[in-house]
C-alpha cells in the first residue's frame, strides 16, 4: 500500500482554493492512498472555511494561528506527512498555477527509482511565462548553486516530490519564500538522487499577483546569503 501525500500551503486563497482542491486527481498511478493536506497559514479571508466546504474526504486541514511564511506552511504539512507514515510527499501551490496532471509526472520517477526528490521545472520548456519571471528564476538558480552547491533549472518551483528517505531526512528551517532553494540544499546536503520533471505553469492575473516578485527576490538573496555563509 503506497501513500502520496499532496501538501498544498495557503495563505489568503479562499477566492481559489475550493477550485484548486477540486482540480486534483483522484487517482494516481502505482498510488493506494491520497491524502491532500492545506496547511491554512495564518489566512484572514475564510480560506479554511473554502477549504472546509469541499465534499472531499481526502482533505486534512491544518492551521496556523499566525503567519509563518511559505516555509513555515511547509514544515507543517511535511511534519505532519512524515508522522502520518507518507511514501510519497508531493508540495503543491494553491494559486491554481500547476496543472494536476503533473502530480503524476513529478511522481514518476520516484516511483521508477530514479530519484528520491523530484523538482518541477517550468523552465526546460518556459513557453507562456513572463519574461521578467524567467529572469529572475535564472538569477535564484545561480545565487542557489553558488551557495549550496548544486544547479537546478527551476530551483523556485512550488511543485516538487519526494520519496521516503528525502520524507525523514530533509529538515526545513526557514520560514519564507526561501525555502525552496533551502530545499536544495537539503537535496545536495542527504546526496539524495534528483531528478527534474518538466512541468507547465498556468498563469493568471491572480497567480501573477500572488506568486513571488523580482523585488522581493532581494530579499530572499539576502536571506540566502547569510544562511549559506552560516552553513546551518
Amino acid at each position: 500500500m503506497a501513500s502520496a501525500f499532496i501538501v498544498i500551503p495557503a495563505f489568503n486563497e479562499a477566492k481559489v482554493i475550493g477550485a484548486t482542491l477540486v482540480a486534483l486527481p483522484r487517482t494516481l498511478g502505482g498510488i493506494d492512498e491520497i491524502r491532500v493536506v492545506v496547511v491554512d497559514d495564518g489566512s484572514t479571508d475564510g480560506t479554511a472555511d473554502e477549504v472546509r466546504r469541499v465534499a472531499d474526504e481526502r482533505v486534512v486541514l491544518l492551521r496556523h494561528s499566525l503567519n509563518r511564511g511559505l516555509g513555515g506552511a511547509l514544515g507543517t504539512g511535511l511534519a505532519y506527512a512524515k508522522r502520518e507514515g507518507a511514501d510519497y510527499v508531493v508540495t503543491y501551490d494553491a494559486d491554481g498555477q500547476h496543472a494536476p496532471e503533473d502530480i503524476d509526472r513529478v511522481l514518476e520517477p520516484l516511483r521508477a527509482g530514479a530519484a528520491e526528490a523530484v523538482v518541477g521545472s517550468r523552465l526546460i520548456d518556459p513557453t507562456g511565462m513572463p519574461w521578467y519571471r524567467i529572469f529572475g528564476n535564472w538569477g535564484l538558480n545561480f545565487m542557489t548553486w553558488l551557495l549550496f552547491g548544486m544547479w537546478t533549472s527551476d530551483s523556485q518551483s512550488g511543485l516538487r516530490a519526494f520519496g521516503r528517505r528525502a520524507i525523514d531526512t530533509i529538515d526545513v528551517r526557514m520560514d519564507r519564500m526561501e525555502v525552496s532553494s533551502e530545499f536544495i540544499k537539503e537535496i545536495r546536503r542527504h546526496r539524495l538522487k534528483f531528478a527534474e520533471a518538466p512541468i507547465r505553469a498556468i498563469y493568471t492575473d491572480y497567480s501573477l499577483e500572488k506568486g513571488q516578485s523580482n523585488w522581493n527576490a532581494f530579499n530572499i538573496l539576502l536571506r540566502l546569503f547569510m544562511h549559506g555563509l552560516l552553513g546551518d
